[in-house]
């Protein structure tokens, strides 16, 4: 048969049979092959589970020896603390206090006569001049008693020209009576004559009497029609004006009667300071100040103090203070609400930052750190408290340098490594 021709295996009737048919067929593992594999893999996992545990162990002891060490050497290192040398204060410090302005010169202007207004001249706003007609008030009751009193002058004048007539007739009478020879009159006729004649003189002196007074009642209402011209009293400005033409006003200025116009001069603008009593000290007169406006556009004018009350007000415990300002182009108007900045001397105390202090039931206290970095902690008192910055009275001495944020932890006579801040740190370049 040749080697390429497949054997042919045939049945008994000569047919030929498919081999697959006559191929081995394979059978599934039986029960004690797939044991011995899980056996296996659980000891696999068992080992792998036995290196996890002894690597994490080991971790775990690295770990705990590493902190171990770092303990030993943090308990053996002094802590490191920031501290700043103690510096002097500036000796002059602002105080910055609100203050209401006045005009120099403030005044009401109320009628002095009872009339009308017969026309005004002024309005608000307006600069006038002493002497300067304002309004002009019209006064038809006035001007009759004035007619009135003049009438009554005259009147008196001429019963005084009829008694001196009397009083030279009765003179005369007495002189020739007095003067004739004895026995030609009686004494009892010349003494009448004197009678008469000092009868006439005292008439006359009553009558010139009333005509002095009748003479002053026209002074004086003749003085009255000069305030039918309403005057400024000083050079200022109008910032009032409650009349118009034809408006009953009335002389006087109580609460029931309405002033004519308002004015003020303000060539010079009062500012009043109410100075706290802890500041008053500082505030003497001829110290500069500098007043300020809060509008958009600030304008800062320079005064100085004139006057202060020299006394405390019990109730807001401060000290009333007037600074005088040059208002010449009068920017500055009478109520305007300013700051007013004085420049205050004081002694030169010690300042620190506000982080150095401590407080504690002894009171306040900073920690002094010495060259040697051995902490002291020191007790202060506090002279003004500036917000970031406090200044010292007693406690510190030039030099000193403090710790600022000191952990609680630390004790006096400790020591520390002290790390000066008090100069900025320089900014890293770019090329870092």
């Amino acid at each position: 048969m040749p080697p390429h021709e497949e054997t042919k295996v045939r049945s008994g009737n000569g047919d030929p049979i498919d081999s697959d048919i006559l191929r081995p067929v394979h059978h599934p593992p039986g029960p004690s092959r797939i044991g011995a594999k899980l056996a296996i893999g659980v000891v696999l996992m068992a080992i792998i589970l036995t290196a996890a545990f002894l690597y994490v162990h080991h971790q775990r002891a690295v770990h705990e020896a590493d902190l171990a060490a770092q303990a030993n050497q943090d308990s053996t290192t002094a802590p490191t603390v920031d501290v700043v040398p103690v510096t002097p204060s500036a000796s002059v410090i602002p105080l910055t206090l609100p203050g209401d302005t006045t005009g120099w010169y403030q005044s009401t202007i109320y009628a002095r006569v009872n009339g009308y207004i017969q026309k005004w001249f002024s309005d608000i706003g307006d600069r006038v001049h002493k002497g300067q007609v304002l309004a002009v008030i019209e006064t038809p009751d006035l001007d009759a008693q004035l007619e009135s009193a003049k009438s009554e002058l005259a009147v008196a004048g001429s019963q005084v020209q009829v008694i001196q007539a009397n009083v030279d007739f009765a003179k005369s009478t007495y002189d020739r009576w007095s003067q004739s020879p004895k026995g030609v009159v009686s004494e009892q006729e010349t003494t009448e004559k004197k009678a008469e004649y000092d009868s006439g003189l005292a008439q006359l002196k009553a009558a010139q009497s009333k005509v002095d007074a009748d003479q002053s009642n026209v002074d004086q209402l003749q003085a009255l029609e000069a305030y039918k011209q309403v005057t400024a009293p000083y050079d200022g400005v109008i910032t009032a004006r409650d009349i118009d033409i034809g408006d009953l006003v009335t002389a006087g200025s109580t609460s029931n009667t309405t002033p004519l116009y308002r004015i003020a001069q303000s060539d010079v603008i009062r500012v009043f300071v109410d100075v706290p009593q802890n500041a008053s000290g500082g505030i003497a007169d001829g110290l500069t100040a500098v007043a300020s406006t809060g509008d958009d556009a600030v304008r800062r004018f320079t005064g100085k103090v004139a006057r202060s009350s020299r006394a405390i007000d019990p109730v807001s415990r401060t000290m009333r203070v007037e600074v005088d300002v040059p208002n010449p182009d009068l920017l500055l108007l009478p109520g305007t609400y300013l700051s007013v900045t004085f420049d205050l001397r004081q002694k030169p105390l010690l300042e620190v930052p506000a982080s150095a202090l401590i407080f504690r039931a002894a009171g306040p206290q900073v920690a002094v750190v010495d060259s040697d970095g051995t902490v002291n902690f020191h007790n202060v008192t506090i002279a003004h408290d500036e917000g970031q910055s406090v200044e010292v009275g007693t406690g510190l001495s030039p030099g000193d340098k403090v710790a600022l944020n000191i952990s609680n932890q630390i004790s006096d006579g400790d020591h520390v490594q002290a790390k000066d801040i008090s100069q900025p740190p320089t900014t890293a370049s770019a090329d870092h």
